[in-house]
């Protein structure tokens, strides 16, 4: 980590001209009007895209963005300035803008106290950016791809491969007069197919990546098992029947059904929504909020994994952080800003989009940590139920955690066996309820492929989720009626 920082220093001094120098009088010229807290966030980013759609490469793209945001607290206001032109005198002028800003808004609580200190971490150690692989091989690997799936079954009639890649640089700098910056790399690649059986036409998608540089896929055949994943998904939904509808029990699979965990009681779990008293969690730290089964932790340290950082998007490092265990809500996720205001210790999860973004407390990698049931007893369980293995789209009211998610891989369950594929069902109800009806926990966690990206007040980022199989007592499920 400490080479990351002095590479990240001299990229920005050898290539912007900004020494350690600046960064002091710019921090001082934030703190004139007796400004509680400063800092920068340096930003260097290069994104590359390719995709491939009935075997002819249709896009490409390279982009290379770079800026500053200043930000500036001042009793518990906040003001952001942000320049996409990295010179002296446009971060002074950004400087002056954030203290103008935070000098004339409402002065609601105490200004934070930021944390000393370096991050600890190195959980990316990439051989060679993403970045620098050439098109020529990326698209190699996208055409044996299309050439794969259409191998494995006439059905298949069009396939879509994509593959986005990012190396960014970043630096941030504080008035408590400490530096510290990262090197994040950022793959991830996907695969849709199209079958077609007597006029059905049904998808399959999947894909993966993390913090990871090219050969990832190549090394592990990661691109053979997406494309034989997503072919597989895509004919299974030719021979699905509709899901039927009702109150029934619900067995969750293991890995991406963890999305539900992400969105019904993640975010109700960040702590803006509880400072700001919206979440169906506020005020609740100690109580039971869940099956003493469940212990929810939200960990940005496990090594390439997509949601994970060095260091968060505020000089934190990063944590993992036990949110609700055996059923007892125990913290939540901060940034600076409201980890001061809650008189709480932060926890890494300070993000944003970018420069031109003011961080707010985001997710990492977050998820329920493995049972003692095995999850073939789970299963054997249930009578008559749905067993949901993957996930679409879905929405979640942050203020009471009432969800809808769309299951695009399920199968009924029948006296204790999986059997009929099942198609069109989703799932409705309360995170926080659905939390205390899990009866069941199996041992079987597992963390999603890397294909995550969160959205909230119009910024997005990546993350990861996990969970092992779970039972849920009683569920409404969406689907047709007999």
């Amino acid at each position: 980590m400490a080479q990351d920082i002095v590479r990240a220093e001299s990229f920005f001094d050898r290539n912007f001209g900004i020494t350690s120098r600046d960064l002091e009088k710019v921090l001082a010229q934030a703190l004139e009007k007796k400004a509680d807290y400063a800092d920068l966030y340096f930003e260097y980013r290069v994104n590359e895209a390719v995709g491939l759609e009935e075997g002819i490469v249709k896009n490409t793209s390279r982009s290379t963005v770079n800026g500053v945001g200043v930000r500036v607290l001042a009793d518990s206001k906040t003001g952001y300035a942000f320049t996409d032109d990295i010179t002296i005198e446009n971060l002074e002028l950004a400087a002056r803008t954030a203290q103008y800003i935070a000098h004339n808004r409402e002065s609601l609580l105490p200004a934070p106290v930021g944390e000393k200190g370096a991050p600890r971490h190195d959980l990316y150690p990439v051989k060679a950016p993403p970045t620098d692989v050439s098109l020529e091989k990326k698209i190699a690997l996208l055409h044996e791809m299309d050439r794969l799936a259409r191998g494995l079954d006439p059905r298949v009639k069009n396939v879509f491969v994509s593959l986005a890649s990012e190396h960014k640089i970043v630096l941030i700098a504080s008035a408590q007069g400490w530096v510290v910056g990262d090197i994040q790399p950022l793959t991830r690649l996907n695969i849709t197919c199209i079958v077609e059986q007597q006029g059905n036409r049904q998808v399959g998608s999947y894909g993966g990546g993390g913090r990871v540089d090219f050969g990832f896929f190549a090394e592990k055949q990661d691109h053979e098992r997406y494309t034989r994943e997503a072919v597989r998904q895509a004919l299974l939904n030719l021979e699905a029947e509709d899901a039927p509808a009702g109150m029934m029990d619900v067995v969750l699979g293991p890995g991406w059904p963890g999305i539900l965990l992400h969105e019904a009681i993640g975010h109700g779990l960040e702590a803006d929504f509880n400072r700001k008293k919206v979440s169906a969690f506020t005020d609740r730290i100690g109580q039971k909020v869940a099956s003493g089964l469940c212990t929810v932790v939200d960990d940005g340290t496990i090594p390439c994994r997509r949601g994970s950082l060095n260091l968060d998007d505020e000089g934190t490092a990063t944590h993992r952080t036990v949110l609700i265990e055996k059923g007892i809500l125990k913290g939540y996720m901060q940034d600076r800003l409201n980890a001061a205001l809650m008189k709480m210790p932060l926890t890494g999860n300070g993000r944003r989009e970018s420069y031109a973004h003011i961080p707010m407390p985001r997710m990492t990698n977050t998820f329920m940590l493995a049972g003692e049931t095995p999850p073939e007893d789970i299963i054997r369980s249930v009578k008559k139920g749905l067993y949901a293995v993957a996930f679409g789209g879905g929405q979640v009211d942050i203020t009471n955690g009432k969800f809808v998610f769309s299951a695009s891989e399920a199968y009924l369950i029948e006296d204790g066996k999986v059997t009929r594929p099942a198609k069109g069902a989703t799932l409705i109800g309360n995170g926080p309820d659905v939390l205390t009806r899990v009866s069941m926990v199996g041992t079987d966690l597992k963390l999603d492929e890397g294909i995550g990206t969160c959205g909230k007040d119009g910024q997005s980022v990546p993350v990861g989720v996990g969970l092992p199989t779970i039972k849920i007592d009683g569920i409404t499920v969406g689907g047709t009626v007999s």
